[in-house]
């Protein structure tokens, strides 16, 4: 049974640079997550693929590509030991794109209300966390999104894109 997710990712240069930074504070997660934005989180999937990869299809064909911003830091604390680069730009987009794609055969509830983010700093002591929280506060980069993958959770616990989804051309406006 694989797990899987479905995410936003971050192009180069931005995600090797936020991936550097993620190992840099520390994070032993770092090198096996691509810097993403999350749409499903991870999922176990004890059907075969299809179903999925078609109804990944048709939400892509409804959604527009559209701009994305990161823009400094935030934290879940102490709710949860994340810190992450904000979405400034895109989030209405990122909502929207990630409420479809969790319907279907990737129906869920969250045990988190939805917010579209770049983890860059997850369970690592206080002191670490608030060096994240430090060091990218004046973090800023933006890019269009195209499209979105799906992600298969490997046997050795790193992150591979199993399969594209372009989104619509043209751009949205987040309105923010």
């Amino acid at each position: 049974m694989p797990t899987i997710g479905v995410a936003i990712a971050v192009p180069e240069p931005y995600a090797s640079e936020l991936q550097a930074h993620r190992a840099m504070f520390g994070d032993p997660l770092a090198m096996a997550i691509p810097s993403h934005i999350t749409l499903v989180p991870p999922t176990d999937v004890d059907s075969p693929l299809d179903p999925v990869l078609d109804h990944l299809r048709v939400v892509a064909d409804k959604h527009p590509a559209f701009r994305l911003r990161l823009r400094g830091t935030a934290t879940f604390r102490p709710v949860s030991p994340v810190v992450f680069v904000a979405v400034a730009e895109g989030i209405s987009a990122c909502e929207l794109l990630a409420r479809d794609v969790r319907e279907g055969p990737l129906g869920q509830e969250l045990a988190f209300p939805y917010h579209p983010h770049v983890t860059v700093a997850h369970h690592l002591d206080e002191a670490a966390l608030d060096q994240a929280y430090e060091a990218l506060g004046e973090y800023d980069c933006a890019f269009d999104v195209d499209d979105f993958l799906l992600y298969i959770h490997g046997d050795d616990g790193v992150w591979r894109p199993e399969a594209t989804f372009a989104l619509r051309p043209g751009r949205v406006s987040d309105g923010v």
